[in-house]
Parts: C-alpha cells; structure tokens; sequence
C-alpha cells in the first residue's frame, strides 16, 4: 500500500472520503431531479467506473503527497456517490407496481452480495496479484456496466420532478 498511518487513513476516508461521496450524491439526486435518469445513466456509469483510474495511479507511482492520495480519494469517492444514485434510482423503477416494497428489498439485498462476494476476495486477489494489477482488473471488472448500459429500458422522464402544475395535493384534489 501507500503506508499510511492508521490516522492518515482515517482522515482520508472518513473526512475526505465522506465529505465527497455525500457531495456527490446530492448532486446525483438533483441532476436526476433535473433531467431524469435516462439523461444521466451514462454519465452517471462513467462516474462510478473511471475513478478507479485514480487508484490505479495511486498503485503505480506509490505518492507520498497527501494531496494527491486526498484527491484521488475525493474523486473515486464523489464519482461513487454520484454514479450511485442512478443504482438507486434504477432500483426504484425496477421496483414500482405491485409489491414494490419487497422488489425493492429484493434488489437491495442483491446490491448488496453484489458488494459482498467481491469484498470476500478483493483482499486475497490483491495479495496474489499486487496493487497494480488488482486495479488493472477493477478496471476491466467494470467493462459489464458500460456494455449492459445500452440496454436497460428507463422512461424518459423517470425521476425528473414534475412541473407545479402537474403536483397534486391535499388542496387541488
């Protein structure tokens, strides 16, 4: 790794990291807000991919600059949280109709083996292989977003807030 100290670790991630990917979610929410998710879900997949890149150069020129580890870490970070949203957002049109609070529950256990199996290996994979090629093949484990991408079907207007005029509430009903 980059030998950083118990406290650097917790400074990056927790500080930095933190501060980042909420940063980057909210933005998520009010981009979808905007646009709708189908605007966005490319965007949105470069967000959560690319920035493995910036671990990949962190794995091949091992920086001692807690700048840059700081900004390698806020970048993979706010590109999660913004990519992330669009996962979420998916997850709730794929749930809506009937018993949608059990589909949704469904796919959120199913997000999350999707996070747990590959944390299961990710520690002994990257003994095996070291830093640099462990983040090579991150990069290549999220190819299967980007190709799946063109083929997920969302309504156009999915998750863009409605007009005013198109609200109802307890006084127009």
């Amino acid at each position: 790794g980059l030998g950083l100290t118990t406290g650097q670790v917790g400074f990056v991630y927790g500080t930095v990291g933190v501060l980042s990917l909420t940063i980057g979610g909210i933005i998520g929410g009010i981009a979808i807000n905007r646009k709708g998710l189908k605007y966005w879900l490319w965007p949105m997949a470069l967000c959560i991919t690319l920035p493995h890149l910036a671990f990949l150069y962190l794995s091949w020129f091992m920086p001692e600059n807690m700048v840059l580890i700081n900004l390698a870490v806020a970048v993979e970070q706010f590109g999660y949280g913004f990519g992330f949203t669009a996962y979420m957002m998916y997850l709730i049109y794929f749930s809506e109709g009937e018993h949608k609070t059990a589909h949704y529950a469904i796919c959120t256990g199913f997000m999350a083996l999707g996070m747990m199996l590959p944390g299961m290996i990710a520690g002994w994979l990257q003994e095996l292989v070291g830093y640099n090629h462990f983040f090579i093949f991150v990069m290549l484990c999220a190819i299967p977003t980007l190709l799946v991408i063109p083929f997920i079907n969302v309504d156009r207007d999915f998750g863009k807030a409605k007009k005013k005029s198109q609200q109802k509430n307890c006084y127009t009903e």
